[in-house]
């Protein structure tokens, strides 16, 4: 099984309590999925943000709209991250 053309959302940071938590998005749909769960009010979508951006939002529920908590959300275009990929 290749798995080259997949995105991966995961967890990336350690079990336990922490006053922040970091979810990593990365392969060629990162920017969909993105786009779909942050708002910002002053740097709209993700997909229109440069690379090694740094955008300040709100992750929302898709399906109302309601605000689930806030957010920086880093962007980093393939090929110029580590992974080469897309990654939020």
């Amino acid at each position: 099984m290749r798995f080259e053309n997949d995105t991966i959302a995961a967890i990336s940071t350690p079990v336990g309590q922490g006053g922040i938590g970091i979810v990593r998005i990365s392969g060629p749909l990162s920017f969909d999925i993105a786009d779909r769960i942050f708002r910002s009010q002053k740097a709209g979508p993700p997909s229109a943000a440069r690379h090694a951006s740094l955008l300040y939002g709100h992750i929302i529920n898709p399906s109302d709209n309601s605000i689930l908590d806030e957010a920086l959300l880093a962007v980093m275009r393939s090929p110029n991250s580590y992974t080469k990929e897309d990654v939020v």
